[in-house]
């Protein structure tokens, strides 16, 4: 095949493919080691001196020509291509997007989350601790010896002689204060589960979350105590709202008192809410115990603290006015989406 025939047939064969895989095969046709055009090379040792450069010319010439045109016809395929696959997928611009849920929390971790937040603005220092802990630190501790009555109002999940569920988040406070002695001031705020052998109903629950504060120092006082949950009343449940303290027994505090807030829902006037008393007690507390200080390792007699618990469970059910404290674990999406507007 002489070269001009290479060269008409070559620019046929390119106009005429239709797909990029064609025109691969008509490269390799004409243009590769093997080609047509590779394969007219051969006839140049038949040809004479004087002829030689001009038939190597017109080779180069054939070959530029034809790489030319599989370039043009290369970019042509490729924007058609495009096209066809941008028409395949489309996107309608003025369809709606996808729209994406945002979940919601647990009322339970907002609320345990609230506490911490007002906490810790108030310098306090947030410690958690194990919910499998020592009788040690869980009772003996706490001012609440073996055969002290108290562990009779605690009925405990026991693992072993030793070892059992926390029944209250003392244990991380009698930790924590170990932890610190004979150093101050102490200023935690101790949240988590625990746990007690007990009927589930609308009022009660084997587990729940309590949420304990401490402080201890020098010249700590009842008063302080007042005050610092006084400013918790009011950021939980309004700032209108006003506690008062009435005489109680823990046997980790003395003196100890439990603590009631002005009924937010009818402001102290009385309702079914606060049985028509105008007050709804939200948690215990009281002056640490001289004993608790003195086994965590703290001996001058002149410190003092306080120390309060509360349920995050029954301040939740409070705020919210939620009447069953099941509604917390049994993961119902209903239930949780109302609280949507509280995050």
């Amino acid at each position: 095949m002489d070269l001009k025939k290479i060269m008409e047939a070559g620019l046929q064969a390119i106009e005429s493919a239709d797909v990029l895989e064609t025109l691969n095969d008509v490269r390799i046709e004409f243009l590769s080691k093997k080609g047509a055009l590779t394969k007219a090379m051969g006839q140049m040792k038949d040809l004479s001196n004087e002829e030689k450069p001009l038939f190597g010319k017109r080779v180069n010439e054939v070959k530029e020509a034809l790489e030319t045109a599989l370039k043009a016809k290369v970019a042509t395929l490729e924007a058609l291509k495009l096209k066809e696959d941008m028409q395949r997928d489309a996107i309608d611009v003025t369809l709606p997007g996808t729209k994406f849920v945002m979940g919601a929390q647990n009322p339970l971790v907002l609320i345990q989350r609230e506490i911490e937040t007002f906490f810790q603005e108030m310098g306090y220092k947030v410690v958690e601790g194990d919910e499998v802990e020592l009788d040690l630190y869980n009772f003996e501790r706490a001012n609440i010896p073996h055969d002290h009555p108290a562990r009779e109002m605690q009925d405990t999940f026991y693992i072993d002689e030793h070892t059992l569920l926390r029944t209250h988040t003392t244990a991380i406070q009698t930790r924590a204060l170990e932890a610190y002695a004979p150093s101050v001031p102490v200023k935690v705020i101790c949240p988590g589960k625990v746990y007690r052998r007990d009927d589930d109903d609308a009022t009660h629950s084997h587990q729940f979350v309590q949420v304990e504060g401490l402080v201890v120092g020098h010249g700590i006082t009842l008063a302080d105590l007042k005050g610092t949950l006084s400013l918790f009343a009011k950021r939980m449940f309004g700032e209108t709202r006003v506690i008062r303290f009435r005489p109680s027994y823990f046997q980790f505090t003395e003196p100890s008192v439990e603590v009631d807030v002005s009924c937010h829902i009818c402001d102290g006037k009385g309702c079914n809410v606060c049985k028509h008393t105008g007050w709804i007690e939200i948690l215990g507390a009281g002056m640490v115990h001289p004993q608790v200080l003195r086994d965590a390792g703290y001996e001058d007699p002149k410190l003092t603290g306080f120390a309060f618990g509360a349920g995050a469970e029954r301040i939740a059910m409070l705020k919210y006015g939620i009447e069953d404290i099941r509604s917390f674990y049994i993961n119902d999406k209903r239930f949780i989406e109302q609280f949507k507007r509280y995050e």
